[in-house]
C-alpha cells in the first residue's frame, strides 16, 4: 500500500502546480501579445520586427518547454527527457530540413 503511495507523490512531484502552470500560461500570452502589437503597429522596422518575433518565439519555446513539458536538468530524469527531447527535435529538422532541401533541387534540376 506504502509503495502505491510512494509512486503517486513522485508522479505529482514531476508535474507542475498550478501556480507554474498559471506563470507558463500568463508568459505565453505576453509573448504572443508583444510581437502581434510589434506587427500591428508597425512603428520599428521590417528588421527589427522580424527580430523581435523570432528572439520572442525562442523565449516561448524554452517557456513551453520549462513550464508545460518540465524539461530540465537539475534531476537525472529531467536531464534524460531533456536529451530525448533534443534529440528528437534534432532529428525531426534534419528530416524535415533535408526534405525541403531535396525537393527545391529537384525542382530546380527539372526547370532545365
Amino acid at each position: 500500500m506504502s509503495h502505491s503511495h510512494s509512486h503517486s507523490v513522485e508522479h505529482d512531484a514531476s508535474h507542475g502546480t498550478v501556480k507554474s502552470y498559471l506563470v507558463g500560461f500568463l508568459l505565453s500570452v505576453i509573448l504572443t501579445a508583444i510581437p502581434f502589437y510589434l506587427v500591428m503597429e508597425g512603428d520599428f522596422s521590417k528588421v527589427t520586427t522580424l527580430w523581435s518575433i523570432v528572439t520572442l518565439a525562442i523565449v516561448q519555446i524554452w517557456v513551453h518547454l520549462k513550464y508545460f513539458l518540465h524539461l530540465s536538468f537539475t534531476t537525472e530524469e529531467g536531464r534524460a527527457s531533456t536529451f530525448s527531447f533534443l534529440f528528437s527535435a534534432l532529428i525531426i529538422v534534419m528530416v524535415v530540413g533535408l526534405s525541403v532541401w531535396i525537393i527545391y533541387e529537384s525542382n530546380a534540376m527539372m526547370m532545365y
